[in-house]
């Protein structure tokens, strides 16, 4: 454990090397930083630190740089993470209150994010497995064609076109429209099959072929949408850091969906807000960057996560403060949506 005053070295180490770039010495932490303490105490006290693996030496100079190991106990002693400015609150508000359906959401959260942080945004869609339905609509295209319309309590739409049987009336569609309104009102998604199986026997026989039909697309459907989708922004930001080599791989991992989904699937708690730093990545091309993510839902219920990706050589606490904020107005929108 280190005591206090080396934590304060530690902290004015890494806020002086993210803010520069540049190696940090002794002399500049002694000028720059009310540290209460001589040069030359500094300089035992990074000693040590380099000695216990959370500074390094990168070149012969006398700088030194935090490691993945110094930014992680940087982030778990954050006394404070960085509040939004009242100016920043207000164009959240703004800019995501202005949003018209979910796929307007995630776009505009995504671009949001990015332009506050100024590193990679990563947002996932909310998880059908995580979602409930709030309405099912059967609206007549023709004179043998039905529009099923899905909406979920996440703001996700789903559409399908169904063939009908022939001679269904208005009346029959409007029985089974009301039926599985009263049924699958509420229902998680996962739970609607096993709820569905007894809808048909609530019909007179005649309008059971139509049930059977619109049952099929509708499960069909909850099964296709298994796989979720992650939208990301801000790619070019990533020129502006100092990832030199690695960056390749980085845009490589960043087309991968799959790796996305297993990044922000292993974040630890869903809920709260996480931060991996360098080699604690699952994947060895992001070895070089650090993520910052928080869940998002609907009243307490988490349905997808977003966060960002940058290098390890960020602003953690004003990062940490832009996601969570933006986690919260956005679960907001979709608990009002």
């Amino acid at each position: 454990m280190l005591d206090d005053r080396k934590l304060a070295v530690l902290r004015a180490i890494v806020e002086d090397y993210v803010s520069t770039n540049e190696p940090v010495g002794s002399k500049a932490l002694a000028d720059r930083h009310n540290l209460g303490v001589s040069p030359a105490t500094i300089r035992n006290d990074m000693a040590m630190l380099e000695e216990q693996g959370y500074i390094a030496q990168p070149h012969t100079s006398a700088g030194r740089v935090p490691t993945d190991k110094g930014y992680r106990l940087f982030v778990d002693r954050l006394s404070t993470i960085k509040p939004l400015s009242v100016a920043e609150r207000r164009a959240i508000e703004t800019f995501l209150g202005g949003a018209y359906d979910l796929d307007d959401v995630v776009t505009r959260t995504v671009r949001l994010l990015a332009q506050l942080t100024r590193q990679v945004a990563v947002v996932q869609y909310p998880s059908l497995t995580r979602s409930a339905v709030r309405h099912v609509e059967l609206v007549p295209i023709g004179p043998e064609r039905l529009l099923l319309v899905i909406i979920t309590n996440t703001g996700r739409v789903e559409q399908r076109t169904i063939e009908m049987p022939e001679g269904v009336s208005e009346e029959s569609i409007a029985h089974l429209r009301a039926l599985l309104n009263a049924h699958l009102d509420g229902c998680w998604l996962n739970d609607v099959p096993g709820v569905v199986a007894e809808v048909p026997d609530r019909l007179p026989p005649d309008e059971r072929p139509l049930a059977a039909t619109v049952l099929s697309v509708l499960l069909e459907t909850l099964i296709e949408k298994h796989e979720e989708k992650i939208v990301i922004a801000g790619a070019a930001n990533l020129a502006r850091a100092d990832l030199s080599q690695s960056l390749r791989d980085v845009l490589e991992a960043l087309e991968e969906q799959v790796v996305l989904m297993r990044l922000l699937g292993e974040m630890g708690d869903p809920a709260g807000l996480t931060v991996r730093i360098g080699t604690e990545n699952p994947h060895e091309s992001l070895f070089t960057t650090s993520v910052v993510a928080s869940g998002y839902g609907a009243g307490d219920q988490t349905v997808a996560r977003l966060g960002v990706l940058g290098p390890t050589r960020m602003d953690y606490p004003g990062t940490m403060g832009a996601v969570r904020a933006v986690a919260r107005y956005v679960g907001q929108i979709l608990a009002g949506s």
